[in-house]
């Protein structure tokens, strides 16, 4: 008798659909901060290098261009002091992508273990990699966006062919602490894949990655999707242990892995500017600190996170559930967000803003909910 096949659950976002027409009904329409995806211009250097490459003609490399992988070096070098050799860093076709897919690759060369630790509150692709690998995947618990490492049953751990951290954390924003992840890694004989993608929109204390604590066991995963506003690319990069990295190189390259020669092109661009991500920053953090005192006007207390563009909200006790207080805030503002159990069961109540609209639309969502106050 075989067993049921595989039928991929809804994608959370859709789910959203009835929230959106609701948000529709206001005079200039919904205010769509459900999904990150960035609204600010690129740098036009960018999108002159993306045009004029010439890249498009022949089959880019799985591993990334020797000008892109030099550029990801520097930008290590520049912005961590942390110095990686272009060998021992790579491309991938966005980090969703190598989300999803990693664990399945980590599987084949550990054929022994079966497990992927991720946190608990977290990016559903995490999640979602390891069951489309046939993979276990657990759940680390979280305590302000630190994973209770010491809370990992052993035979979890020993049978792991990963750990996902993320910091700063989507959704929470919560930074984690890097360095003793690493060490727990290593403690363990388990990989640790430390998703960054965020790392530049650190408000608290100063843009970090793990690999400051050492590459051994560890890779560092990286986009150029927030920090340079071009998640239409698919631009990503990883890069740390050796080993782990030339592995993965290697079984990519088989699979056909490979990011557009334009697209390469530019993100060398992009990473060797550091000018357009200060002045990101400077928009986040204002439209952060805007719905912040809008939100909390109308009821929906909260504060700005330390890292990553989103405002996590723990929902007022008067709603049922993350659905209908999204509901309401659909109605009274048009303001669309996320419930926030599309980020973990034990996220429930709570809800998601993701600040990517432009001022203008943030100071419409602001002047809405203060009204409606």
């Amino acid at each position: 008798m075989s067993s049921a096949s595989f039928v991929p659950p809804a994608y959370p976002y859709e789910r959203l659909n009835a929230i959106r027409a609701m948000a529709e009904n206001h005079e200039g329409g919904a205010i769509d901060c459900s999904v990150g995806t960035p609204c600010d211009p690129p740098l036009a250097a960018v999108v002159a290098a993306l045009a004029g490459s010439g890249a498009e003609r022949g089959y880019p490399t799985s591993a990334g261009s020797p000008i892109l992988r030099e550029a990801i070096s520097d930008w290590f070098l520049r912005r961590f002091a942390v110095s990686v050799s272009r060998d021992d860093v790579a491309a991938c076709v966005g980090t969703k992508e190598f989300v999803a897919s990693t664990a399945g690759f980590m599987a084949l060369r550990e054929p022994g273990r079966d497990v992927v630790l991720f946190p608990d509150i977290s990016y559903p692709t995490y999640e979602m990699g390891a069951i489309l690998a046939g993979l276990r995947p657990v759940r680390v618990p979280l305590v302000k966006g630190r994973l209770m490492l010491e809370a990992i049953d052993p035979e979890d751990a020993a049978r792991a062919v990963m750990v996902w951290s993320n910091s700063p954390s989507n959704p929470t924003g919560y930074l984690d602490d890097l360095s003793a992840v690493a060490s727990w890694g290593r403690a363990h004989d388990v990989p640790v894949f430390s998703d960054e993608c965020y790392c530049e929109f650190t408000w608290s204390r100063a843009p970090e990655t793990m690999l400051s604590h050492g590459l051994d066991g560890v890779v560092a995963v990286h986009s150029l999707s927030k920090r340079s506003n071009l998640a239409g690319l698919r631009v990503g990069f990883y890069a740390g242990d050796p080993s782990i990295v030339n592995y993965l190189r290697s079984v990519r390259q088989h699979a056909g892995l490979m990011v557009p020669g334009p697209a390469q092109a530019a993100g060398a661009v992009a990473l060797n500017d550091d000018a357009h991500v200060e002045q990101q920053r400077s928009r986040y953090m204002n439209r952060l600190s805007r719905l912040v005192d809008a939100l909390t006007l109308a009821g929906f207390p909260c504060e700005l996170p330390e890292g990553g563009f989103y405002l996590w909200i723990e929902v007022p006790s008067q709603f049922d559930d993350a659905f209908a207080a999204a509901a309401f805030l659909a109605e009274i503002s048009g303001l669309v967000v996320s419930p926030g159990e599309f980020y973990g069961p034990s996220a429930s109540r709570y809800l998601r803003v993701a600040v990517v609209q432009p001022d203008d639309r943030i100071a419409l969502a602001a002047t809405r909910l203060t009204a409606a106050n």
